[in-house]
């Protein structure tokens, strides 16, 4: 199945924003419940453990990542069913990670942000959260999970034009 990518980026003061955004026919705290609690995360992304909290440090199994590692994943913020940011390092780098949800009539908005400070690897990170994000969706309505080879190499290209072309601030970028 072909897929279509629809990641932004905008410039900011300490480098460029990954934008990806998906909306969701549920109220807002039925979504939050799908990035925050483990039984639920564990269906498009992987399980977790730990006390979650603001300054908190909780460990995070990428289930659909080779070898499924376990990572450190730093609670940064979270304003319960807004917006949750969080930081890790892994083997592939730092990310510093902010999900902020918006309801308007029933209907939910999930505005996932990557913020970068090169443009390095772009090609592959948009298209591996174009695929988490799409899980996510799959989850949440009962869809088959998607194969990541509709990700990738496929949606290389795309994100590589966007890294190449003139960056501008858009909505939300961060200043």
């Amino acid at each position: 199945m072909t897929r279509t990518p629809g990641g932004r980026l905008f410039r900011t003061a300490t480098g460029h924003d990954l934008v990806l955004t998906r909306t969701f026919r549920a109220p807002v705290a039925d979504v939050w419940a799908s990035l925050t609690e483990p039984e639920r995360t564990a269906r498009w992304f992987g399980p977790w453990e730990g006390d979650a909290a603001p300054g908190r440090t909780i460990r995070v199994q990428m289930a659909y990542e080779e070898e499924q590692p376990w990572c450190e994943v730093r609670i940064e913020e979270c304003e319960p069913q807004r917006h949750l940011a969080v930081s890790m390092v892994d083997s592939y780098g730092a990310w510093l990670l902010d999900m902020t949800l918006t309801e308007t009539d029933g209907t939910t908005e999930l505005r996932f942000t990557q913020h970068l400070t090169t443009l390095d690897g772009v090609a592959e990170t948009g298209a591996g959260w174009e695929y988490y994000l799409d899980m996510l969706v799959a989850s949440r309505d009962g869809s088959p999970r998607p194969a990541f080879d509709d990700y990738h190499p496929a949606m290389h290209s795309y994100y590589q034009a966007l890294a190449a072309a003139p960056c501008h601030t858009g909505p939300g970028a961060r200043r």
